[in-house]
């Protein structure tokens, strides 16, 4: 089984998505997480988001091969972000896509606070949303708010029976 969590910055998709992971046991693989191992200094280019996104993809294909669940936990924003991971899966069962959602005042006090691995910002929000490309195929829409995970993980699992 896979899974693409993505939404915007600070939509709250890595919290979800790392307690998605947990409850299915699945391995969980995060974008951010990825870029800070992959590369010492962080520019955010195209080519850097280009070889993360292909990183994750291998980590992906891995976990398929080994017949282990995987959630993948990054923007997604783009048709061209998300299109080798569905060519990928076609003939291998798909991908559940979860989108995660937060009102723009959430955002914005989420991103104030530091985060472990995610060094996105309310000027990057405003950046990719403008740039943002909406998944047309079906999929799970789940909005954020600061007291809700459990009504999220169980949407999720029903979801993903």
């Amino acid at each position: 089984m896979v899974v693409i969590v993505f939404g915007l910055p600070g939509s709250g998709k890595s919290y979800f998505a790392s307690r998605l992971a947990s409850m299915i046991g699945a391995e969980y693989i995060n974008s951010d997480r990825l870029r800070k191992e992959m590369f010492k200094v962080r520019t955010y280019s195209d080519q850097e988001k280009e070889a993360v996104y292909n990183e994750m993809l291998a980590k992906m294909k891995e976990a398929v091969n080994q017949n282990r669940k995987v959630v993948l936990d990054a923007t997604f924003h783009t048709d061209h972000s998300r299109k080798p991971f569905v060519q990928e899966m076609e003939r291998k069962g798909g991908i559940y896509f979860i989108e995660v959602q937060a009102k723009e005042n959430t955002v914005r006090e989420r991103l104030k606070k530091e985060r472990p691995y995610s060094e996105a910002d309310y000027e990057v929000y405003k950046f990719i949303s403008q740039r943002w490309e909406p998944l047309k195929d079906s999929h799970l829409l789940l909005e954020s708010t600061d007291e809700n995970i459990d009504n999220m993980l169980q949407r999720a699992a029903d979801y993903l029976k």
